[in-house]
């Protein structure tokens, strides 16, 4: 039996129409979905197999013309014409609400002679707010059949893959963008000249500035005279303001709103929601909720991890023969990896309420609301996005700047989103703030809960003073401005944020495991063996944890950081986080876990309790809030640093990074210890 070949399909739709929504529902696959642009920033592909027909499925970053005006756009378009003959054609998802946004880019794909099939998503959006659409005269004025989801609730996706198997996929009759009359005699002599099928090829590469080469060479070559009617930005708007004309037209005819229908829920709350004062408010008290609940709420679930690796570490120390493998598992992998796993619930808890507010369409008023207060630091409305992602993550958060136009805003935003509290310092805020805070509430909220938002808030105000002062070297006279639609609030899917965030957090725990995993190794195996006393010979036995090779490379660094207020242990630990910054939690685990004193005592408590030569509190309150401060501004994470090289291609601003958060944190921590001390 001959084997069909797999069809390919691009997924593509303005940012925010549930484009991801469809792909998941589509592949089944676990692509993060968000309610505000930004989400999708490079191409995606998943693969389903319906009646025996496989099909990958690409789907593109979000766009809202043919024409890029971003780098994530740019890939859009790049994949949309260079890789014609490999796809099958284009699902095209128009969301209910935004018909008139969304049918320019429609009928540029339309028009560019690409098949598609037509899908209308969030159908019931535009039911709840009054809005009927004759989708009959809708799918004939359009000259193609057009397939009702509601992608979340799975409804229309079977048509969908009913479609692509049938060869549903639809070329146009006649192109709806007519050129207008002053280039019709150009455009036409650039239709004979390259050989192309339908004149908006010809208009797309003067509009683009190129004809797949410089337009420049276009205009000698046909000795056109009249250069200044073919500025390419000047006929990209040409063509946008006669498309409006001719789809307002088209929805006149197929959508009707109900009279006086009631104000819905979302006006109303958007009047308090990004409002120039409320809107602040409102968003901080959802932060101080959220960092309330990473307490509260998963103070259980830590100590249950934590006893249990407790008894595991007991348990592996009794049963496994006396000698350094038990000393390497009971003292050194298991205490390193179960000193992350124990912040997997507050990670997790953390998470789900950023994807839940993304999900219900908070997130795109939170957007919105810091345009005001982003754009006297050189950034715009859009920075808010990677910051807000770099919360969980700067490298996906890098990443995500992509959609941010400007050159210079997209640089100050690499640059500064490093200093977003990322999951990864979570477990060191917890532990620190374990250490040095009390317990004691104000007026029902945790002292901790306050810290801890308090750190958050550091990072993001560091964030804007950082960009304050680089705008002020990085030159760019371009300015922008923020245009976006508002989306309408939705009920999150609580079940399938839930599965998204059970799944970063195993990402997390595996990810960060096998970093830990190594690193316990080698700080055990420094830490079991050194030299004999008064000799160098090497001793293959075990020795007091400060006489061991570890302990003379943490003191050998200690001149360095003792001004911090640290010990030749916590300096160990900042060593090892150079590679990401949670590892510093695990070996601090793993050295505490190697004093054979009280093994049934818990770490934190082994650290709580510890003392310098002098008598002093290892973890003073003055060494816990250098600690703070310098893992909120240190740059220790190597993959963040790879992928700010890959974003920026330039070793000089990653270099540049580097310093300047380092050499920030240094200092803030030095100055922090010796006024506290």
């Amino acid at each position: 039996m001959q084997e069909n070949k797999k069809k390919q399909v691009l997924l593509v739709g303005n940012p925010n129409v549930g484009k991801s929504t469809v792909f998941n529902a589509l592949c089944n696959k676990k692509q993060k979905t968000g309610n505000y642009a930004g989400v999708t920033v490079a191409s995606h592909s998943g693969n389903y197999t319906y009646k025996n027909e496989e099909v990958e499925v690409i789907d593109l970053p979000g766009s809202y013309s043919v024409y890029p005006s971003s780098e994530d756009e740019a890939i859009f378009s790049k994949f949309l014409i260079d890789e014609q003959k490999n796809y099958e054609g284009v699902i095209y998802i128009l969301e209910a609400l935004s018909l008139k946004r969304g049918l320019l880019l429609f009928q540029q794909i339309q028009d560019l002679g690409i098949p598609m099939i037509l899908v209308v998503n969030q159908i019931d959006q535009a039911v709840r707010r009054g809005i009927s659409i004759d989708i009959q005269k809708f799918s004939d004025a359009l000259g193609i059949k057009i397939i009702q989801t509601n992608a979340k609730e799975q409804i229309g996706i079977e048509e969908i893959k009913e479609a692509v198997l049938n060869g549903g996929f639809k070329k146009a009759d006649k192109i709806s963008f007519e050129t207008p009359n002053e280039h019709k005699d150009f455009i036409q002599k650039i239709v004979a000249h390259k050989g192309l099928d339908n004149e908006y090829k010809a208009w797309m590469s003067l509009s683009l500035g190129s004809d797949l080469g410089k337009i420049e060479s276009i205009k000698d070559l046909l000795n056109q005279p009249d250069s200044k009617s073919l500025v390419p930005k000047r006929l990209q708007v040409q063509e946008t303001v006669r498309r409006y004309q001719s789809v307002d037209k088209i929805l006149a005819d197929v959508i009707s709103k109900k009279a006086q229908f009631k104000e819905l829920l979302t006006e109303k709350l958007d009047k308090v929601l990004v409002h120039k004062f409320w809107g602040y408010v409102v968003f901080l008290l959802i932060l101080l909720i959220i960092f309330q609940s990473v307490f509260f709420l998963a103070e259980y679930p830590m100590n249950w991890i934590e006893d249990s690796f407790s008894w595991l570490a007991a348990f592996t120390g009794e049963h496994l023969p006396e000698g350094p493998v038990n000393s390497l598992i009971s003292s050194g992998i298991i205490p390193g990896i179960g000193g992350i796993v124990v912040f997997a619930p507050q990670i997790g808890i953390l998470l789900y309420f950023l994807y839940l507010l993304e999900d219900s369409g908070y997130m795109a008023r939170v957007v919105f609301l810091m345009d005001r207060l982003l754009r006297p630091f050189g950034l715009n409305g859009k920075s808010i996005v990677p910051l807000v992602s770099g919360t969980a993550c700067a490298i996906p958060a890098v990443i995500s700047t992509r959609n941010i136009e400007n050159v210079k805003e997209r640089l100050l935003t690499i640059l500064v989103t490093p200093f977003m509290t990322c999951s990864a310092r979570l477990p060191v805020y917890s532990i620190i703030i374990g250490l040095i805070i009390s317990e004691e509430s104000f007026l029902g909220i945790k002292y901790k809960a306050l810290v801890l938002m308090g750190m958050y808030l550091l990072g993001f105000l560091v964030a804007l003073f950082s960009a304050a002062v680089l705008k002020r070297f990085i030159k760019n006279k371009d300015k922008t401005y923020l245009v976006m639609d508002l989306p309408t609030y939705k009920k999150p899917l609580f079940g399938y944020d839930l599965k998204m965030v059970l799944g970063k957090v195993w990402d997390f725990i595996t990810g960060a495991g096998k970093i830990i995993f190594i690193v316990s190794i080698i700080v055990w195996f420094l830490s079991y063996f050194g030299p004999k006393q008064n000799s160098n010979q090497f001793v293959a036995t075990n020795v007091e944890l400060d006489h061991s090779y570890l302990a003379k490379m943490g003191k050998g660094i200690e001149p360095l950081i003792e001004p911090l207020g640290y010990d030749w242990k916590m300096g160990v630990g900042i060593l090892t986080s150079f590679v990401a910054r949670e590892v510093f939690v695990g070996t601090m685990s793993t050295l505490y876990s190697l004093d054979n004193d009280a093994p049934e005592v818990k770490v934190i408590d082994k650290m709580r309790r510890d003392v310098k030569p002098n008598g002093e509190k290892v973890f003073s309150f003055a060494t816990g809030i250098s600690v703070l401060l310098f893992y909120a501004f240190a740059m220790q994470c190597v993959s963040t640093l790879a992928v700010v090289y890959r974003e920026t291609k330039s070793w000089k601003w990653t270099g540049f990074q580097v310093v300047m958060m380092t050499g920030l944190a240094y200092f803030v921590s030095l100055i922090a210890y010796q006024i506290l001390k």
